[in-house]
């Protein structure tokens, strides 16, 4: 599986006929990793025990309990990516990673399904 830039606004027209959850990260601004934590915690809306790091954002991203009552699925649109996988692309690799295991983890479960886009170079993050 790769995460590849794609257009916003087909993917949350689906999601939302499909009665998804769309989450949306920006991170234009964000040039270190404890901010793109913090960017991430927040748009997930993560509960207190979300450390900031990567295995958190790991299991948050299997977790998501904390969504009341869990939709059948989640779009995580992730926006103004490219400045930071331009300036620490260790960790952006690492970001991908983390990213490709969560899809692959709900793909396999039992109930719901995670998407993630990377919203394309130019696109409005509204959709």
């Amino acid at each position: 599986m790769t995460l590849e830039p794609q257009p916003l606004a087909p993917a949350l027209a689906a999601a939302r006929e499909a009665g998804w959850t769309t989450v949306r990260v920006d991170l234009d601004g964000v040039r270190t990793k404890p901010e793109l934590m913090r960017r991430w915690g927040a748009a997930l809306r993560a509960p207190e025990w979300f450390g900031g790091n990567w295995d958190a954002l790991a299991d948050a991203l299997r977790d998501l309990s904390w969504w009341e009552p869990a939709p059948p699925g989640w779009l995580v649109a992730v926006s103004s990516w490219q400045d930071y996988a331009g300036a620490r692309p260790g960790d952006w690799e690492t970001l991908r990673d983390v990213l490709e295991e969560a899809v692959d983890f709900w793909r396999s479960a039992d109930e719901g399904e995670l998407t993630v886009l990377l919203v394309s170079a130019g696109e409005p993050a509204q959709g």
